[in-house]
């Protein structure tokens, strides 16, 4: 099996599929499954064309998946033109799909890319973002999953841990504003706190309602990104955030700390400050300091940076952000701000033209950009 010349056809192929008329995530999934068949069946019958094989291959998987498709939405049309019998009870399975896909023979990160593919509804390349991994190594994440679980009975649900991920992704791509998952995150965090009597699960219920009693005033009307620090915090839904807390402090008394508790004390600590300046920096370095205790993160690292530079200027806040490896997202725009409370706008500047480059989506580029506008007009003056 020559894996070198599958790599190197792959890409045409998926061109080949988006021109005739696939959408890139269903192209990308056909294609990912018309490799998988080669694998299996090139060593005893190599094909005379490879390329045309993977192409009618791959073209037949789409068509076979388009196909179920639409038979699957027809039966849902059907299902809802047909008048009710009679009083029924609503049923949802969303969240057992959930612990379904959360199958143990996965592997946690393959469980939880699996389950945000074919539940959560998000691409390829949003998943990839969230990992902080190539889209390339997440489709192939992806592609052995469905592999692994193919033929398997789904009758041995997931655990709790690989769950509350996936639903914390989903929630931070509908937060993003990239799709609007949010509140349908929410909504399935509630009925799992409802069912389950776990600390973990009521600290990411609280760390959702927290981060969304503030999504209102996270843009302006013209669709521009509104720092934190710079919020109307008169539109922040207080009564999201008194559920979140009181939420939180239960589950912080039961003195069984993990990831989602940490982060919703931070989000908490924020939502408590009646103005930026009041903000408890101090205690919020002390909860990343256990926060990067328990996840060991970089990303966390990288925020924590930014309290240290609240909490004890700007200077120990590049302190430590130097001991962070520079390719991390958002490492460059962290440094730009840091760079400007310091007093440096020139170096600020250039930092925020340099994260408006590498920004993940459009809102946040935009506001870079801006940033590094408003510096170099100051440089001007």
């Amino acid at each position: 099996m020559n894996e070198a010349l599958l790599r190197s056809l792959t890409p045409s192929v998926l061109a080949i599929l988006v021109r005739r008329g696939a959408d890139f995530a269903a192209a990308e999934d056909a294609v990912q499954e018309a490799l998988v068949e080669a694998v299996r069946v090139w060593p005893a019958d190599p094909p005379r064309d490879a390329k045309g094989w993977l192409v009618t291959t791959a073209w037949r998987k789409f068509l076979d998946a388009t196909r179920a498709d639409t038979a699957r939405r027809r039966r849902e049309d059907l299902v809802d033109e047909a008048p009710a019998p009679g009083p029924a009870p609503a049923v949802d399975d969303t969240l057992q799909l959930y612990f379904l896909c959360a199958h143990p023979s996965l592997t946690p990160s393959s469980a939880v890319a699996l389950t945000l593919r074919a539940v959560g509804g998000l691409t390829t390349r949003q998943i990839a973002q969230a990992y902080l991994v190539p889209e390339a190594t997440m489709a192939q994440r992806i592609s052995r999953a469905k592999r692994t679980v193919s033929g398997v009975r789904f009758d041995q649900p997931g655990d709790v841990a690989t769950v509350l991920r996936v639903l914390y992704l989903v929630f931070n791509e509908g937060y993003s504003g990239d799709i609007d998952l949010a509140a349908e995150a929410i909504r399935l965090t509630r009925q799992l706190a409802a069912a389950i009597d776990h600390p973990e699960v009521a600290g990411l219920l609280a760390l959702m309602l927290l981060h969304h009693a503030r999504r209102a005033a996270r843009t302006a009307p013209d669709g521009s990104l509104v720092p934190l620090a710079e919020q109307d915090r008169g539109q922040w839904d207080t009564a999201s955030i008194a559920e979140g807390v009181g939420i939180l402090q239960a589950a912080l008394a039961r003195d069984r700390l993990g990831e989602f508790q940490a982060q919703a004390a931070i989000a908490a600590l924020h939502a408590d400050a009646p103005t930026a300046e009041e903000t408890d920096w101090v205690q919020i370095v002390e909860w990343y300091d256990e926060l990067a205790r328990l996840t060991d993160s970089p990303v966390v690292r990288l925020n924590r940076a930014v309290a240290v530079g609240e909490a004890d200027g700007p200077r120990a806040g590049l302190a430590a952000l130097a001991a962070l490896d520079d390719s991390l997202p958002r490492h460059t725009a962290v440094a730009a701000y840091l760079h400007e409370r310091d007093g440096d706008l020139a170096t600020a500047a250039r930092l925020y033209s340099e994260a408006a480059r590498k920004a993940p989506n459009l809102a946040e580029r935009d506001h870079l950009t801006r940033q590094a506008a408003r510096l170099n007009a100051r440089g001007r003056d």
